[in-house]
Formats: C-alpha cells, structure tokens, sequence
C-alpha cells in the first residue's frame, strides 16, 4: 500500500485501515469541493454548470436536457435553465435531435471544451503525479475502489432523493464503515 504514513499496509489492522479510508475519503469529498469551486470560479461557471460540462464530456457525443437532468440528478426545470445559462455563455451548443425534430441535444462547445482543457492541464498533470507513485495493481484497486464508490453514491443519491429509509443490510448503507465516503 502506497502511503506517506510512517506505518506500511501490514501494520495497519483492518479497522484501522477502514477508519482511515473513511476519514481520508471524507477529507477527499471535502478538499475536492473546494477544488471545484475554485475551477469553477476560474471559469467563470456555477459549480453545478461545471459538474454538468465534467459529465457532457464523459458522454460520447451530444445529449437532451432529460439525460442532463439524469446525470446531474437536477429536475428537468432545472436542467433547463442549467442549459439555458450554458448556452448563453457560450459553452454548450444546441443541436437538432436528427432522430426527432421536436427534440434539442446538447453538447460542449469546441471553444469551452480547448478553454476548459487548458484550465485543467496543471491540475490533471498534479493529479497523475499522484498517482504514478502506484503500481499498476494498486492503480486497479484504486479504479476498483472508485468505481465502486460511485456505484454506491449514485444509489444512494437515488434512494435520499426518493425519501426511501436506508436497510442496514445494504452495501450502501451509510453506518457500514466500508461504504462511506465518496
């Protein structure tokens, strides 16, 4: 295990490991909110636009106001006016839906997608840095472990946002140790 922690991973024992994991990724969940907000300010953008332009560029091409509303857990009122303000700004475009006419998709501008790459050229190179310190079994656990998460949040987000009490047997559940943090 790759730390800058004066004990290696044997020395840890497993609920130690497990606090730490919660603890640093409640310290991750923290200072990334803080990163975003500062790019966002950066770029001028709301912190939720930019979470939007994150996610449009995951997408492999243009989507409707409904997927931004899906992606970002928005409504669709709100997804509308998200869009709205992107494309007033000049970072999103609206396309025709070539499937439906009645239809509108969005997608990144290619100005805001060179001015936004370049804003995250220090930051994403600092990020790889950090990650070259890992072998490449630890990078799969670590991918793993990310895509898991997300995985859980993503279910979580649904079941809070639906007022559905949690089941303490779930993985998801957020007094399981194992499950907290983002």
């Amino acid at each position: 295990m790759s730390t800058d922690s004066p004990r290696s991973g044997d020395q840890w024992s497993r609920a130690e490991l497990l606090a730490r994991i919660v603890t640093e990724s409640q310290r991750h969940y923290a200072d990334y909110s803080l990163f975003s907000q500062a790019m966002a300010d950066h770029l001028g953008l709301h912190p939720t636009d930019l979470q939007c332009v994150g996610l449009l560029d995951l997408e492999p091409g243009p989507v409707s106001t409904g997927d931004i509303a899906r992606l970002t857990g928005l409504t669709s009122g709100s997804a509308t006016r998200l869009v709205d303000r992107l494309v007033k700004a000049g970072v999103v475009e609206r396309q025709s839906d070539p499937n439906d006419r009645r239809r509108s998709l969005v997608a990144l501008s290619p100005a805001a997608r060179a001015r936004i790459g370049a804003a995250w050229d220090t930051p994403g190179r600092a990020f790889g840095a950090v990650l070259e310190g890992y072998s490449d079994s630890e990078l799969a656990v670590i991918g793993d472990y990310l895509h898991r998460a997300a995985e859980v949040g993503r279910a979580q987000a649904k079941r809070l946002a639906s007022g559905a009490p949690g089941d303490p047997g779930d993985p998801g559940d957020p007094g399981d140790p194992a499950a907290a943090g983002p």
